[in-house]
């Protein structure tokens, strides 16, 4: 075998995430023709096949599984030397690039991220939201440094990538006052035919959420149903139904809204991480982040 060709390596990789030779070429910026031939040269310097070819459907062979694990490790190691090379004092700040899934609430999101620029060398923060498979599709290819998400990684997701788990939360309840008076009596029994807001069936809260009005014979009316935090408040805020956000954040919520607490349970959690390519976190903003949300955002009330 002769001298491995890295650009060709490079090549076979993006192929092997991208799922294909046309959106390879898409994200490479180069000829279909050209990563064809590219992979072929490789394949003849490796002396193996690494794709089964159907149409334009590419299947990894079992020699292409094996060479895609060591093209993820140097690959990774790539992003890491240019990451720690970026960090290095330039006279110009840093740049911290955070994806945040639209399930996460909004004032979790900042407070979360506010320690990032409170360490020595604060980095510019280039902030991304969106669902969370977009966003570790991002992650994958190194445009992000990290994903702030309401769950762990996907085990199904062909993504490499590890889930720190920042902390968790119980679940406050909020309403207007003048909703609040219309549903009097004990918490959570007083829940039972009102009018509640729901997270999206894609909120990883929803199904505890749901399990839990069950063990308590609690039988909400449900106005609507909400993939985005933000909009569920909204909504809450013009009285349309009760909702929950994160206890972490309860204050907030009842000043930037004008709403009140209903009631809050420890019952239910709600659980945040940042999933990075890194399986030991080295970034000194993320390093900031997850130190600041395990000794203070998210110790017990």
């Amino acid at each position: 075998m002769g001298a491995l060709n890295y650009k060709h390596l490079h090549y076979f990789w993006v192929v092997a995430k991208a799922g294909g030779v046309t959106r390879a070429s898409e994200r490479l910026h180069v000829t279909p023709q050209t990563i064809s031939g590219q992979l072929s040269l490789f394949e003849d310097t490796l002396g193996e096949m690494l794709f089964t070819r159907a149409g334009r459907h590419f299947e990894l062979t079992e020699a292409g599984r094996l060479v895609l694990s060591y093209a993820d490790e140097i690959f990774s190691l790539g992003q890491e030397l240019e990451e720690v090379l970026h960090h290095r004092p330039t006279g110009r700040p840093p740049q911290f690039r955070v994806g945040v899934t639209d399930a996460v609430p909004k004032s979790l999101a900042y407070r979360l991220l506010e320690p990032a620029v409170q360490i020595p060398e604060p980095p510019r923060i280039i902030c991304r939201e969106g669902k969370v498979v977009s966003l570790l599709a991002e992650l994958a290819v190194h445009r992000l440094d990290i994903v702030i998400a309401d769950s762990p990684m996907p085990p199904a997701l062909d993504v490499r990538g590890y889930s720190h788990l920042l902390g968790e939360s119980g679940l406050t309840f909020f309403a207007t006052a003048e909703l609040a008076r219309r549903h009097p009596g004990a918490f959570p029994q007083c829940l039972d035919g009102a009018p509640v807001l729901l997270p999206g069936e894609d909120v990883a809260v929803r199904p505890r959420l749901t399990r839990w009005f069950n063990d308590h014979r609690i039988r909400p009316r449900i106005t609507g149903e909400f993939d985005d935090g933000a909009l569920m408040k909204a909504f809450g805020r013009a009285g349309v139904g009760i909702f929950s956000a994160p206890t972490a954040i309860a204050e907030q919520v009842m000043r930037q809204h004008e709403v009140v607490m209903i009631g809050s349970t420890e019952e239910v959690k709600e659980q945040f991480y940042a999933i990075s390519v890194e399986r030991k976190l080295t970034h000194p903003a993320v390093i900031a982040i997850s130190r600041a949300a395990r000794q203070e955002l998210f110790t017990k009330r």
